[in-house]
């Protein structure tokens, strides 16, 4: 179904996508730097809510394009159409029922989650607004991204990508070294860039050209039937990640506890991390699209071909790319305004998780990404969440406070967190047991 040329237009794309979508985060970080490590923390912190709901947004997303892919597989253009309407809009209305909720608990939310005052608790909410407004407009790119991936072509979300960055670094430079507003000219300058990208995006998709095209986005009907068959898969998935963001929401409290280093070390240290998996990433985000055709033409055969296949070029991309990142770290790390034992915490850190993204990173979260485009979520869902509160939570606070390991600490829970999930994927890809399990 799909010739190498098909796989390198799909991929490449979508790697340079997630190194322009990580470039964003780094950018605020390093440029809100130079105004202080109470700067940086207050972002940080306020970034784990923030990829929490982000990724629940995605995770429905993936339903939509799961849903999609299966139906471009069966070769029904038509429904394919009538779910890519119905994600749309129903992503947006949830993303926007998030923001005004997050608007009106801003402040007793984050007292709640972190335990922090002063001017780390003051940037933190001034991040927090401006970054709830945004969540409408990151939801809907999301959905039209997933909705370009399903059909093959990743490109669209590439150039979108670029274009958003571009503003971003641009806006970062203008409000916060020329008008010096900090921690809200961060924000404002990322949330103008979500505004245009999500824009950009649902006037593209209007293209009556394309296999999946949305037209006339103010007269619409919900469709129950092909809601409920989107959120087969976007509810585990999302339930999957929001728990699993959850974990990291309160293991970042826990972080938050050792103090304005270990918050900032860990912040820098999951920058840096977050290129080291963006090969593994990219490809997840390819297998949903090639598998789903896969399984909506009932050719298990294929599916498992190309699974195995585009897993093997994650690993070997993997490899490469972090052994280039842990020559650099120390140089890299330099770019950002820290203290020298901030800078020394987060090394030791990058150290820990540069080994385990190459031997363990593809299987916990790449594989999985062939379960859920074969209507698999559910078991992936479980696991998950089993081994978020297994490890990342319980090993986490045993392994920072019983036995004084810190930061560090939350780090080893981390990795292993990934070989448990590791194991039981790599069990149920040989099973067999994913196979079989229609969606549409």
């Amino acid at each position: 179904m799909f010739s190498k040329q098909d796989l390198k237009r799909l991929i490449f794309p979508l790697i340079i996508e997630q190194v322009l979508a990580m470039t964003i985060g780094m950018a605020d970080t390093m440029m809100v730097s130079s105004c202080g490590e109470a700067a940086v923390s207050g972002i940080s912190l306020v970034d784990t809510i923030n990829i929490l709901l982000i990724n629940i947004f995605s995770a429905l997303a993936t339903g939509g394009a799961v849903v999609a892919s299966q139906y471009l597989g069966k070769k029904d253009h038509d429904n394919a159409n009538k779910a890519a309407k119905q994600l749309v809009f129903v992503t947006g209305a949830l993303a926007l029922i998030v923001m005004i909720v997050c608007l009106l608990v801003k402040g007793p939310l984050l007292a709640l989650i972190f335990n922090i005052d002063g001017e780390v608790m003051s940037n933190a909410q001034i991040y927090f607004t401006v970054s709830a407004i945004s969540y409408p407009f990151i939801a809907l790119y999301n959905a039209g991204a997933a909705l370009f991936r399903s059909m093959g072509n990743s490109k669209i979300s590439m150039y979108n990508s670029v274009i958003m960055n571009m503003l971003n670094i641009i806006g970062n430079a203008i409000l916060i070294f020329v008008f010096n507003m900090g921690v809200l000219g961060a924000a404002v300058a990322t949330l103008f860039s979500r505004v245009v990208g999500s824009m950009t995006m649902l006037w593209m998709l209007r293209n009556e050209s394309l296999m999946i095209n949305v037209r006339q986005y103010f007269h619409f009907k919900f469709d129950f039937g092909m809601i409920k068959t989107i959120l087969k898969i976007g509810v585990p998935n999302g339930l999957e990640n929001g728990m699993f963001q959850i974990g990291k929401i309160l293991v970042a409290g826990v972080v938050a506890s050792f103090g304005t280093v270990a918050i900032a070390a860990n912040a820098v240290a999951n920058n840096i991390a977050g290129l080291e998996i963006i090969p593994g990433a990219a490809m997840g985000l390819a297998i949903v699209t090639v598998v789903g055709q896969c399984v909506g033409a009932e050719d298990y055969k294929q599916a498992e071909h190309y699974s195995k296949y585009l897993m093997k070029i994650t690993f070997i991309s993997m490899l490469a790319l972090n052994v280039v990142i842990l020559a650099l770290c120390k140089p890299i790390l330099g770019l950002y305004s820290l203290s020298p034992e901030t800078t020394a915490t987060a090394f030791e850190l990058l150290v820990l998780h540069t080994v385990f993204a190459i031997l363990v990173w593809p299987i916990a979260f790449t594989l999985p990404n062939v379960f859920r485009a074969a209507n698999d979520a559910k078991f992936t869902m479980s696991i998950s969440i089993f081994s978020m509160w297994a490890f990342r939570i319980c090993a986490c606070l045993v392994l920072a406070y019983v036995f004084h390991m810190g930061v560090m600490g939350v780090w080893i829970a981390m990795i292993l967190d990934w070989c448990f999930r590791s194991l039981c994927f790599i069990w149920r890809w040989k099973s067999g047991k994913w196979k079989h399990k229609k969606l549409i």
